[in-house]
């Protein structure tokens, strides 16, 4: 979940939330539910939904998402912007989409970027360094997959940047090495949340879904990711140890959604234990 990778980010880089510029590379469904969900957050540290928006750009196939565009998609209307213009992508030439994407950055000044375009290679060397230039450490997120269209591998945001990106990719990829130091990339996915949240408001039976639900659900996974793996890198918990990062962090959620009063079960004396005794056991008995 890609809001649990930009808390933890945000422990390496410093600053909170509510202070981030955000330009996404992309602008279908998965950028908006991301936005959205980004603008939730930073609302919950006191930042009004209409200043949030106006701290998040998009671009898509025609270039900036501006106010005044011809035909523009309803759900991309919340970030149109009052801004010039800019020309399409032509997705056959990216080294002609470099210096738009280079001068977006130098005009809008983002603390993070996020890839959801699937266009392979749309975060070049001169956006990594752009975005080096104006950032200390610069949070980078490519996570469209495959792998071929991810918009930079992680090798090349920390060779780039001269190891000070902060990257999540879309897939998990191995281990990096450069100028002696180790870094350890994490995939930002949805399979550290969405069986959490599920199992909470299936446990509690929920009346309904909240925003604030998937906000707690991130910084449960954020918490779960301890101080000698953030130098490494990490922004999300081994997925070795998913299972139990599920049970954490579907009590916390638990826990939102009695406090909110959203339950119609009575509430337990104790959540992990109280989400330990839904979860399903592949136990079979023996037959011979």
């Amino acid at each position: 979940m890609t809001l649990a990778g930009l808390i933890n980010a945000l422990k390496i880089t410093g600053g909170q939330l509510r202070e981030q510029r955000v330009l996404f590379l992309g602008a279908g469904s998965a950028a908006i539910g991301v936005a959205d969900l980004i603008v939730a957050g930073m609302g919950q540290q006191g930042l009004a939904p209409d200043m949030a928006r106006q701290q998040i750009r998009m671009f898509d196939t025609q270039g900036l998402v501006v106010a005044g565009r011809p035909s523009l998609a309803p759900h991309k209307l919340p970030y149109a912007h009052k801004l010039p213009p800019s020309k399409p992508f032509d997705h056959h030439d990216l080294a002609s989409e470099c210096p738009q994407i280079v001068a977006a950055i130098e005009d809008f000044k983002p603390t993070i970027i996020i890839g959801v375009s699937t266009v392979g290679k749309l975060f070049s060397r001169e956006v990594v360094e752009a975005m080096s230039r104006l950032n200390a450490r610069p949070i980078i997120f490519a996570l469209s997959n495959p792998i071929d269209k991810h918009e930079c591998l992680p090798e090349q945001a920390c060779a780039w940047s001269k190891g000070k990106a902060v990257y999540a990719g879309g897939v998990q990829f191995p281990p990096v090495h450069l100028d002696g130091q180790t870094f350890l990339p994490s995939q930002a996915k949805n399979l550290y949340v969405f069986p959490a949240i599920g199992m909470a408001i299936y446990a509690t039976n929920a009346k309904r879904a909240t925003d604030e639900m998937f906000i707690e659900a991130a910084h449960a996974v954020a918490d779960q990711v301890t101080p000698e793996q953030l130098k490494l890198g990490m922004l999300f918990p081994p997925q070795s140890k998913i299972l139990e990062v599920e049970v954490q962090t579907a009590a916390r959620v638990a826990k939102v959604v009695f406090d909110s009063g959203l339950a119609r079960v009575e509430r337990p004396a104790n959540m992990e234990t109280f989400i330990r005794r839904h979860l399903y056991k592949p136990q079979y008995k023996a037959v011979v």
